[in-house]
């Protein structure tokens, strides 16, 4: 897994060992990036769920202002650590220790730009965490809202909660859904 692009291009990154982590792969993530490519100067991001926390480096690389890595994993909290030392990023970052449900209650930001969430497959924690973030103020209408999700996961409740899906794009055993507050 490597950077891709911006200050920290071509640099390669460590992942967490063992299987409670699925690195979105490097043709996946260009993809995404290349979506969102505009959206990132001066942004802030959150990156839920945040593995080894490639994501958020990559929207660093890429200009955002600030991003938040929230995961609660201490082998993949290190290999975090490690890759903003490395990329020398880590002063844009901010690193939470903490299970995301509650840590979306501590984030203190007017607007946050981006929120990307990649959690276990198939065990709802998406559903949870959109019902905790339909209420929090730093969620705007510009917000846009990424949950990398199995390819047969429903999301037919967000109207519910608010929220619109303004596309989805599906690749070959996963997807990508773009949401926003309505």
């Amino acid at each position: 897994m490597r950077v891709i692009a911006g200050t920290a291009r071509s640099l390669k990154l460590k992942t967490v060992e063992g299987l409670d982590t699925r690195p979105t792969t490097d043709r996946i993530k260009e993809t995404l990036f290349n979506i969102l490519n505009f959206e990132l100067p001066g942004s802030i991001f959150i990156d839920l769920f945040s593995g080894s926390g490639g994501i958020g480096i990559e929207a660093l690389s890429r200009g955002a202002q600030k991003c938040y890595f929230v995961e609660n994993n201490q082998n993949a909290l290190s290999c975090i650590q490690d890759n903003l030392s490395f990329t020398r990023l880590e002063k844009k970052a901010i690193v939470i220790k903490q299970d995301v449900l509650a840590a979306l209650r501590c984030i203190s930001e007017d607007e946050v730009n981006t929120i990307f969430m990649d959690p276990p497959y198939n065990q709802d924690f998406e559903k949870k965490a959109l019902e905790i973030l339909k209420d929090m103020t730093y969620v705007t209408k510009d917000t846009l809202i990424i949950v990398e999700a199995s390819l047969e996961t429903d999301f037919s409740y967000v109207d519910a909660f608010g929220f619109l899906i303004l596309k989805e794009k599906t690749y070959k055993t996963n997807k990508h859904v773009f949401l926003q507050r309505r």
